[in-house]
């Protein structure tokens, strides 16, 4: 009877556990074209852990690398996108690739477009967070950049010229800063 009992509460348990969710907090920014660009996509975002999931779906680019970062301020208001700021740097560090160790948080790397002007990125990155702590990305944007990043130049890479912004809102927010 015991073991019984305790098969059926080990039954109950898994199947309350399969509803819970397998990830934590998202948020999501809806990009839209600077300077007449002609740029729009999404970016998904999604806390694993430590980590961000970040899961982005651009188009109408040039073919080629396209320099990619979470901006300071949620305010694409400007029409070349400088009312975003610059790159979100939540631990005072010096620019670089996605993986180094020394990076802003908002050093997402590159985007590289096909010949049809397409770019899709999935990558997992630290120093960021959605929703809660100083590397909180909500109320933050995405940007877009004409030119590559070159993942040295200080502060900005050489990305060149805002394509592309988003402001990153938490899911099922709602979305302003245009």
């Amino acid at each position: 009877m015991r073991t019984t009992l305790f098969a059926v509460a080990a039954a109950l348990t898994l199947a309350a556990c399969a509803d819970l969710p397998l990830s934590g907090p998202s948020a999501t920014a809806e990009l839209k074209p600077l300077k007449g660009s002609g740029v729009t996509g999404t970016v998904n975002f999604t806390q694993k852990g430590s980590k961000v999931l970040v899961v982005a779906s651009v188009k109408g680019l040039s073919p080629g690398l396209h320099g990619f970062h979470v901006h300071e301020k949620g305010d694409c208001s400007a029409p070349d996108g400088t009312s975003a700021g610059g790159h979100f740097n939540p631990h005072g560090k010096k620019h670089g690739g996605p993986h180094d160790a020394e990076r802003h948080g908002g050093d997402l790397g590159n985007l590289n477009a096909d010949a049809s002007g397409n770019a899709k990125l999935t990558l997992e990155v630290d120093g960021l967070s959605i929703g809660s702590g100083p590397a909180n990305i909500i109320g933050r944007s995405v940007i877009v950049h004409a030119d590559p990043d070159d993942y040295k130049t200080q502060p900005t890479g050489n990305s060149g010229g805002r394509l592309a912004c988003g402001v990153i809102v938490a899911a099922g927010g709602s979305r302003s800063g245009y």
